[in-house]
């Protein structure tokens, strides 16, 4: 995954992370659950991501 698709995992993260706090402070529940899993999900996007990276950086090292 290129810059466009990192930057949409951090810009998904960062909503998760909003939606979450006003769902705190609103004592709305549901939003506040949707938020968590929105930032969550981004988060695993972004491991799933680096895993893709380091198997790349371990390929390129060996055809080096």
């Amino acid at each position: 995954m290129g810059f466009t698709g990192k930057a949409k995992n951090k810009v998904q993260q960062v909503a998760g992370a909003a939606r979450k706090r006003l769902g705190g402070a609103t004592h709305n529940e549901r939003m506040r659950g949707e938020g968590a899993t929105q930032q969550s999900d981004a988060r695993a996007r972004q491991a799933g991501e680096h895993l893709t990276d380091a198997g790349r950086d371990v390929k390129d090292a060996f055809t080096r």
